[in-house]
């Protein structure tokens, strides 16, 4: 059971060449997009002293995340995603990142469980690039999605012609339930058959009604509308779809989200860099690791930076689309 936190948290030189050009201040904006069932409200942080600039719109990954990159599970309080978003904008690089539907200061948008769909997350990126693209002062916009986060912006992404890049970081080369049975590799045998019985009913479109105690966490009958949603998706196909340039991020010291995945996004899209960051795990931050234990201060320290090569590589990529 020791590897199920990290599943539900998962389910899912500093700057290189452009070090010269970091920018001292910045401006950070509260920002609200409307949406049927209540607002849902982000972070714009603005490089000071400009005028116009590109923007990167930071999705979270799967579960209870907030705009910073935190889960609510087991106090998964990490800062990952704010991080970035600071060490993107000391480049002359804005960024917006949110709070999902339902977690934090995006609470009154919340769904019922049994009637939130993958689709209402994809729907959610949608409208915020609707919300960048209208803002002059930005001359581009590029998607970054972490974990879950990267399948969201393949699909919000497509046909959206003032979107000139797309990042995927610690991303799933396959569709949500293989990754999850590789995930429970670790559990007993009789909690992994039960949970490859449950997929297989939950590919065809059907619930189950009877979920043993250890896997009602996961597949409890509420969450199962949702799973069913999020299955049919395969982000090789998604990523294939893409017609922009497309970087795929993703550390090596990963103990949920596996090389593989990478590899299998960039044969779907042979065109994409590909970057392998030796040292950076799922929540991005350097570990020297794979050992379980030892990473799990890394979830819970909000206060370790996050790796300067993704930061660097980040910059070079976004740069390049001007």
């Amino acid at each position: 059971m020791k590897h199920l936190h990290l599943i539900l948290a998962g389910l899912f030189s500093l700057c290189g060449i452009f070090c010269h050009a970091q920018f001292l201040s910045s401006e950070e904006e509260v920002v609200t997009l409307n949406t049927k069932e209540g607002d849902l409200n982000g972070k714009l942080l603005l490089p000071g002293g400009v005028k116009t600039c590109p923007v990167v719109l930071l999705i979270p990954g799967s579960g209870p995340t907030d705009m910073d990159g935190n889960s609510l599970i087991a106090n998964m309080k990490n800062n990952s995603l704010k991080f970035l978003a600071e060490g993107l904008v000391k480049n002359g690089i804005a960024s917006l990142r949110f709070d999902k539907r339902g977690i934090g200061t995006s609470a009154a948008a919340a769904k019922e469980e049994s009637e939130l769909r993958f689709e209402d997350y994809v729907n959610d990126v949608k409208g915020w690039i609707g919300y960048l693209v209208k803002d002059k002062r930005f001359t581009f916009v590029t998607i970054a999605g972490h974990s879950e986060g990267s399948l969201t912006g393949m699909l919000a992404c497509r046909d959206q012609p003032k979107v000139k890049g797309f990042i995927s970081i610690a991303g799933a080369g396959r569709p949500a339930y293989e990754v999850i049975e590789e995930q429970l590799a670790t559990q007993p045998e009789k909690m992994r058959k039960e949970a490859i019985s449950i997929h297989e009913s939950l590919k065809a479109g059907k619930g189950v009604d009877q979920v043993s105690a250890d896997l009602q966490t996961l597949y409890r009958p509420s969450v199962q509308p949702y799973l069913i949603s999020w299955f049919k998706y395969n982000p090789q196909t998604a990523i294939a779809a893409l017609k922009i340039p497309v970087l795929i991020v993703q550390g090596k010291k990963d103990i949920q989200v596996a090389l593989k995945d990478a590899e299998l996004l960039k044969k779907a899209y042979p065109v994409a860099e590909l970057l392998l960051i030796d040292e950076m795990n799922h929540v991005l931050k350097d570990c020297d690791t794979m050992d379980i234990k030892q990473q799990l201060p890394t979830y819970m320290d909000p206060s370790l930076p996050v790796n300067t090569t993704l930061i660097a590589s980040l910059c070079t990529f976004i740069k390049k689309e001007k």
